[in-house]
C-alpha cells in the first residue's frame, strides 16, 4: 500500500480509512484522496485487487423528468491486468458482457432504496484500478457503491451490504476466489440491508432449495456486519444525510383521478382478457383527458396539469396499481383470472425450423420464444477481452427482444443491458446441464428471439434453449425449466404469485426467477421494488417455484424427452490424440502443412497444446483429414503394411510417400522377384503402391518392400497374387538381386555418398526430381 510522504499531502487530502473482514480476506476502505470532486468516493482494496467507486448526485432534478434517473457503470481498464486492449484502436470500447452484468448487480439493489418521488440524477461508477485475478471485483463494486452513496449525503436509504457465497466439500465459503468459484457447487451473490434481502443472483449445480435458504441466511449475517461498518465509517467521516421531501403535493390529483376512473378501472381489471382490458383502459384514459380539458382555468389542479411532469398519468398508474394489488390480496384473483399458484397454458414444440441444427418454440400464455441452436467447431469459441481470468466461452446464449414482441415500433439496435442480463441468466441456467468438453467438444450457441412478450421471457428462453439443444443432439444431463415468481405485499399481508405476467411485474413488488430440474436449482435471480423481503418469505417463494418448475418440465417432456439425432446440416467432430512432438509435423513450417489439409478436405482443424486434435466438418472431409493426420503422426514399425505413392525415383530405388512429410525407400531389389534393371520398368512417379516396412534403421530411415508381401497380405489389400519362388516359400529367405554397377552410381544410399542416406521422418516434404 502506498504511503504519502509529501508535506503538502496534509493540505490536499483528508484521508479516512477503515478495514473489515470479508470471509477470510481483509478489505481496506479509503476515502478523501481520489476523486474528491464526486459527491462521494471510496477505494476498496482486497489483496491486490483495488476498485475505485464514485457516486455523483445532482443538486436538483432536471426539468421534465418523471422517473428516477439512476445510472450505474462498471468501467473496465485493461491496465488493471497489465494488458493493452485488442483490436485496431487499442482502446477500451463498449463494455464487455461481464461489465454489463456487474452494472446490473450494482443497480438492482440500489434502485429501490430512494424516497418515492426523488428524481435527482444519480450516477455510480466503479472502476477496477488493479485486478489480481484472485479476488472478484463485482461484490467490491456493490459494496463500494453503497459506501460512496452513504458518503455523498444523498437521501439514500442504505447502507447496503453485498457478499458472494460458495460451497466446497459441504462447507460454505464467504468471498471465494476465482479458483474456489470454479470448484464450488454454488455461486451466490446476495445484497441487502441490515433488515432484509434486496437482490439475489446465483448459479448452482443442482442444489436443493433448503441449501439455498441456508446460504441466504449465511449471506445475510455477513451483510449485517457490513452495514454496521458503513454506518461507523460514515460517522467517522462526519457525513450528515440530506432530509428530502417532495416539492409537490399530488394527493388532490390522485383523488380527482380516482373519482372519475375508479369504477372503469375496476371493471377493466376484472375483465380477464388482456386485449379487452387494454381497450377498456384506453377508453378510460380518454374519458379522463376529456374531464381534465373541461376544468376551469382557475381550478386548483391547473398548476399540476400545466407542470412539465405528467402528474395525471402518474395518478392513473397509482390507481391501476392499487386496484390490481387489492384484487390479489383481498379477492385472491389475478388480472387474468388465475389463482396465485396457477401457471398459464403451455405449448412446447421442437424441430420447427428446417436446415438449422436444432430449434424449439416455447409458448406460455402471451409469451413466446423461438430458440435456435447452432453447433460449431472448438475454434468457434468466443474469445473474451476483459479483466477477469476467464478468456473464452464455448457455450453462448444470445437473447433478443424486438419491439414487435410487445406491439411497439422500436429501432433494431445492438443488445442493451436488459437483453444481455436476460441472456446471461438463461445461459447460466443451462450451463450446469451441459456435457463436458471431453465428451462433447462442440461450441454451442443458442439464439432466443422473443416473438411475443407478456412476462417472464428469460424463463421462456431457458425452457426453449433446453429443448433446442436437445433437438440438436446435445446430450444434456437433464432438461432445464424456469419460472418467474412475483409478490404482492401490503402491510403484513403477502401473496406469492407463480408465473407472473407483464402487469404483475410492472405493478408488483418482486421478480424472482428460479431455474433447474426435478432434483435441484441451477440459477436464481431476484429483483425487488420494495425495501427488501425476509429469508422466510424467500423460502416460501422457492418452494412454490419448485412445484411450478416441475409442472413446466412435464409440459416440455411432451415435446422431447431425450437428445435427438444430429441434423444432417450439423457438423461432425472427430478427435485424435497425437504425440506432442508430432504437433509441429502436422502444422508444418509456417502452418503450410495444416493449411494444405484444410484446403484439400474443407475441414476445420483445432490442435490443443496437449496433442488433442479436433476435426470439424460437414460431409466426408473430416474423415479424410482424420486419416491424413493419423498417417502423419502414426508410429511406423517394422512389419506394417501401408499404402503410398511414388514421389521420387533414383537409380537404386524409389521413394514412397506414406504420409505428408513421411516417406521411405523401396530398394531396386525389393520391387520384384524378377530382376529389375531400370526402376521405370516397374514404377513411375505418381503410382499408388502397397508397401511393407522391412526395417527402420538407427538413423530413422524407413526401408520398404513391395515383393515382401505374402499373397494373403496382398489379397487383404486388394492386390493380385504373384508367383513367389519356392525357396522363399520354403523359408529360404528372399533372393537378393544384384546387378552390375553402372556409370553415375555413387556409393551410399540415395545417391548421396557414403555418409548421406535418407531420413524418412522429417517435417518438410520430399524433394521432387
Amino acid at each position: 500500500m502506498s504511503t504519502m510522504t509529501s508535506p503538502d499531502a496534509a493540505k490536499l487530502f483528508n484521508v479516512q480509512e477503515a478495514t473489515f473482514q470479508l470471509g477470510e480476506h481483509t478489505v481496506h476502505v479509503e476515502t478523501g484522496k481520489m476523486a474528491k470532486a464526486a459527491s462521494g468516493s471510496v477505494v476498496l482494496t482486497c489483496g491486490d485487487t483495488k476498485v475505485l467507486v464514485t457516486a455523483t448526485v445532482s443538486k436538483s432534478p432536471r426539468a421534465g423528468i418523471d422517473f428516477f434517473p439512476l445510472l450505474c457503470d462498471f468501467e473496465e481498464r485493461m491496465y488493471s491486468v497489465g494488458r493493452i486492449p485488442g483490436g485496431y484502436i487499442k482502446r477500451e470500447g463498449r463494455p464487455s458482457e461481464k461489465a454489463v452484468l456487474s452494472c446490473r448487480l450494482m443497480d438492482r439493489p440500489i434502485r429501490p432504496l430512494w424516497p418515492d418521488g426523488y428524481k435527482n440524477d444519480v450516477q455510480v461508477v466503479a472502476m477496477p484500478l488493479s485486478a489480481d485475478g484472485v479476488h472478484q471485483t463485482d461484490v467490491l463494486a456493490i459494496l463500494g457503491a453503497s459506501f460512496a452513496l452513504e458518503l455523498s449525503g444523498a437521501p439514500f436509504q442504505g447502507p447496503l451490504g453485498a457478499v458472494r457465497v460458495g460451497r466446497i466439500d459441504g462447507q460454505f465459503i464467504i468471498n471465494p476466489t476465482f479458483e474456489q468459484s470454479k470448484e464450488s457447487e454454488l455461486d451466490l451473490v446476495v445484497s441487502g440491508t441490515a433488515d432484509s434481502i434486496m437482490m439475489v443472483e446465483a448459479g448452482a449445480d443442482f442444489v436443493s432449495e433448503d441449501l439455498l435458504v441456508e446460504a441466504l441466511e449465511v449471506a445475510h449475517a455477513e451483510i449485517k456486519n457490513q452495514c454496521a461498518v458503513q454506518q461507523s465509517f460514515t460517522k467517522q467521516c462526519g457525513v450528515t444525510k440530506v432530509e428530502w421531501t417532495p416539492d409537490l403535493d399530488t394527493s388532490e390529483m390522485n383523488t380527482f383521478v380516482a373519482g372519475i376512473c375508479e369504477a372503469d378501472v375496476q371493471a377493466a381489471y376484472h375483465n380477464f382478457d388482456r386485449d379487452e382490458r387494454k381497450e377498456l383502459l384506453e377508453n378510460t384514459k380518454a374519458k379522463l383527458t376529456e374531464a381534465i380539458d373541461g376544468l376551469a382555468e382557475d381550478h386548483s389542479l391547473q398548476p399540476l396539469i400545466q407542470d412539465a411532469l405528467d402528474h395525471v398519468g402518474a395518478a392513473f398508474k397509482k390507481l391501476e396499481k392499487r386496484i390490481m394489488r387489492a384484487m390479489v390480496i383481498d379477492e385472491g384473483v389475478r388480472a387474468d383470472g388465475r389463482k396465485s399458484d396457477e401457471i398459464r397454458p403451455i405449448v412446447c414444440e421442437v424441430g420447427v425450423v428446417p436446415r438449422v441444427h436444432g430449434s424449439a418454440l416455447f409458448t406460455r400464455g402471451g409469451t413466446q420464444v423461438l430458440s435456435i441452436t447452432t453447433l460449431g467447431a472448438p475454434g468457434d469459441k468466443q474469445t473474451l477481452d476483459g479483466v477477469d481470468p476467464e478468456t473464452e466461452k464455448r457455450w453462448i446464449h444470445h437473447y433478443s427482444f424486438p419491439g414487435y414482441s410487445v406491439g411497439e415500433v422500436k429501432p433494431l439496435r445492438g443488445a442493451g443491458r436488459r437483453e444481455i442480463g436476460h441472456g446471461a441468466l438463461a445461459a447460466r441456467a443451462i450451463e450446469a446441464s451441459l456435457p463436458e468438453k471431453e465428451d462433447f467438444p462442440y461450441t454451442m450457441r443458442v439464439n432466443s428471439d422473443v416473438l411475443e412478450s407478456n412476462g417472464s421471457t428469460s424463463m421462456g428462453s431457458t425452457c426453449g434453449s433446453s429443448m433446442s439443444l436437445m433437438n440438436a443432439g446435445v446430450p444434456l444431463k437433464s432438461p432445464i425449466s424456469g419460472i418467474a415468481m412475483g409478490l404482492i405485499k401490503e402491510a403484513d399481508k403477502a401473496v406469492i404469485l407463480s408465473d407472473i405476467q407483464g402487469v404483475e411485474d410492472f405493478l408488483g413488488d418482486m421478480d424472482f426467477k428460479v431455474t433447474g430440474n426435478d432434483t435441484g436449482v441451477t440459477a436464481l435471480q431476484m429483483d425487488i421494488k420494495i425495501q427488501g423481503i425476509s429469508v422466510e418469505l424467500m423460502k416460501e417463494a422457492l418452494e412454490q417455484a419448485r412445484v411450478g418448475r416441475l409442472h413446466i418440465l412435464g409440459k416440455m417432456s411432451e415435446a422431447i424427452t431425450a437428445p435427438s439425432d444430429m441434423a444432417e446440416t450439423a457438423p461432425r467432430i472427430l478427435t485424435i490424440r497425437i504425440p506432442k512432438e508430432s504437433i509441429g509435423t502436422v502444422i508444418g513450417p509456417g502452418g503450410k502443412t495444416i493449411r494444405g489439409i484444410i484446403e484439400e478436405t474443407g475441414a476445420q482443424i483445432d490442435i490443443e497444446d496437449d496433442g488433442l486434435v479436433t476435426i470439424t466438418s460437414v460431409g466426408t472431409g473430416g474423415e479424410a483429414a482424420y486419416e491424413t493426420i493419423k498417417k502423419m503422426t502414426m508410429q511406423i514399425e517394422a512389419g506394417m503394411i501401408l499404402p503410398g505413392k511414388v514421389v521420387r525415383i533414383i537409380p537404386i530405388g524409389a521413394f514412397v510417400e506414406l504420409a505428408p512429410g513421411r516417406d521411405g525407400m523401396v530398394h531396386i531389389s525389393q520391387i520384384s522377384y524378377e530382376r529389375v534393371n531400370v526402376i521405370e520398368d516397374e514404377l513411375n512417379i505418381g503410382d499408388e503402391v502397397v508397401v511393407k516396412v522391412r526395417e527402420i534403421d538407427d538413423m530413422g530411415r524407413i526401408n520398404l518392400t513391395i515383393k515382401g508381401l505374402t499373397n494373403e497380405e496382398r489379397e487383404a489389400h486388394g492386390l493380385e497374387p504373384i508367383e513367389i519362388p519356392e525357396h522363399v516359400l520354403a523359408g529360404g529367405g528372399e533372393e537378393r538381386e544384384r546387378r552390375p554397377r553402372r556409370d553415375g552410381d555413387r556409393g551410399g544410399r540415395g545417391g548421396r555418398g557414403g555418409g548421406g542416406g535418407y531420413r524418412g521422418n522429417r517435417d518438410r516434404g520430399p524433394r521432387r526430381d
